[in-house]
């Protein structure tokens, strides 16, 4: 009877372990057992925190921009030195459980939504920004925010490419790559870094530059090979303070003009001027073109002059800092589209390099269809952002996992909606709406390869539209993939296997 008992015991330590991994369901284990907080708050730092469900603290800390297939955890770990993520993702390992990091929970992609029951490494107190002797490079924690960088280096009469939303971290979209307002003259935000502290899949905290052979695969696929805890990126000299804006509303009616004036004076046929934004996007009926230019208390007539002569029916015009934009553009950290309001958020990215105005006028139709008929989808929007590019062709593609630098724009539906009772349907519907719409650029393109900006990706992507067509780019990604994680502990976020 005693034996029984020893096995009996046994076998519920043992199931326990994997029933506390995948939320302990039915409610069997003892925490006692295997009480994973106390054993992993013993390994951290003393000023480290563990969240649990139930908390507020935990709420928030799992909280995402979008509802649909996220990731799930059953504990979050807060770091307060990177070392701490050293001990949470060796804990991980010893346990066989899966983990996953977030700086500010921006990542929407449905491929995230194959972790679950995870722990979470929350890095949001991992947010210095420590500006090096010498003035040339800043030294940036692994969850700070794009506006915590870009004040911090502001007061110091300093700037560097961060995103453009202020809510989202700097490396988020810097392990993809990156767009940014100052692109132009610098290149994208991962064209930046220097140097970076890395916790690879086995727990080891490394210390990675252009020495590495894992340097280049970190500047475009980054999110597939470690958790960043640090990076040491270039600074500027500030040398355009001020900037302007004009902002056009424009009628249905006119897409066709408005993208041709758009590709002859804003793309200036493939050349982009490096100091100047044009940003557009579809609202219900409404088209916006709304055009930023740098180092001027006023837009150039010369860019602005024709959109005025096509009489929109709403223009309005201002300028500032260049600290300014992010509120101009609505992508402030305050704004709305920073949020987290329970909604589903959908992008499909494609990248092109001229607008095709016969697909700029289906895509319109399209769009003002379904959102008419389905109301619940009329807070989507489709986004066509063109940034000064001269800054990302000076890189040469096969110098980094970015393969698709010859692009001028970049465009992405953003398909919003409510979850409720008939979320299926919404969910089929919203992807129906969303790929449809990049079905109609690429055709308008008129390539054979579809480019989707791997950090807006849905999920329904191949490898070869997130990270490049070339064999000898899949071939590299994939042997560094089996060097540095072959266990694939790192394959949520848009997988490279």
């Amino acid at each position: 009877m005693e034996v029984i008992t020893a096995v009996l015991a046994w076998t519920v330590s043992s199931v326990c372990r994997d029933f506390f991994a995948s939320g302990d369901r039915w409610g069997i284990c003892p925490r006692n057992v295997h009480d994973i907080p106390t054993e992993l708050q013993s390994r951290l730092s003393a000023d480290a925190q563990i969240f649990l469900p139930g908390s507020s603290e935990f709420s928030q800390a799992t909280d995402r921009w979008s509802a649909l297939s996220a990731p799930t955890a059953n504990i979050v770990v807060v770091p307060s030195v990177e070392n701490d993520v050293v001990e949470a993702v060796k804990y991980a390992n010893a346990q066989n459980i899966s983990f996953f990091a977030v700086s500010t929970g921006h990542g929407s992609t449905t491929t995230l939504g194959k972790l679950q029951d995870g722990i979470e490494i929350w890095l949001h107190r991992l947010n210095s920004v420590e500006v090096a002797a010498d003035g040339t490079t800043a030294k940036i924690g692994g969850g700070t925010k794009s506006k915590t960088v870009t004040d911090a280096l502001w007061a110091q009469g300093k700037q560097t490419v961060t995103g453009a939303c202020e809510c989202v971290s700097l490396l988020g979209p810097g392990l993809g790559g990156g767009h940014g307002y100052l692109q132009g003259r610098y290149g994208l935000v991962s064209d930046q870094f220097v140097s970076m502290n890395i916790v690879l899949a086995n727990g080891e905290l490394h210390t990675i530059d252009a020495e590495s052979d894992l340097w280049w695969a970190i500047q475009g696929a980054g999110h597939n090979f470690g958790i960043v805890t640090s990076v040491t990126s270039k600074i500027y000299d500030i040398q355009y303070p001020y900037w302007a804006y004009e902002t056009f509303i424009f009628t249905g009616d006119q897409v066709e003009v408005l993208y041709e004036y758009i590709g002859k004076y804003h793309l200036n046929n493939g050349t982009p001027p490096v100091d100047l934004m044009s940003q557009s996007l579809y609202f219900n009926d409404f088209n916006i073109n709304s055009t930023n230019a740098q180092g001027v208390k006023a837009v150039n007539p010369a860019y602005t002059t024709p959109f005025h002569d096509l009489r929109p029916i709403v223009t309005t015009a201002g300028h500032g800092l260049y600290t300014d934009i992010s509120k101009w553009m609505g992508s402030a950290i305050t704004s709305p589209p920073c949020q987290k309001a329970g909604l589903v958020n959908t992008l499909f990215p494609i990248d092109v390099e001229f607008y095709d105005i016969l697909a700029q006028r289906k895509v319109y139709d399209l769009f003002a269809s379904v959102t008419q008929q389905i109301p619940a989808l009329n807070r989507s929007v489709i986004f066509f952002e063109g940034y000064p590019v001269d800054g990302v062709k000076a890189v040469h593609s096969d110098q980094t996992a970015v393969s698709y630098r010859a692009d001028n724009l970049l465009i992405s539906p953003l398909i919003t909606y409510a979850p409720s009772p008939a979320t299926p349907e919404l969910d089929r519907a919203a992807a129906d709406l969303g790929g449809g719409i990049r079905q109609i650029i690429y055709e308008g393109s008129g390539r054979e390869e579809l480019h989707a900006y791997v950090n807006y990706a849905f999920g329904d992507e191949t490898t070869q539209n997130w990270y490049g067509y070339e064999k000898w780019r899949q071939d590299r990604l994939k042997a560094l993939k089996e060097k540095y994680d072959p266990l694939g502990k790192f394959s949520f976020y848009a997988p490279i296997v």
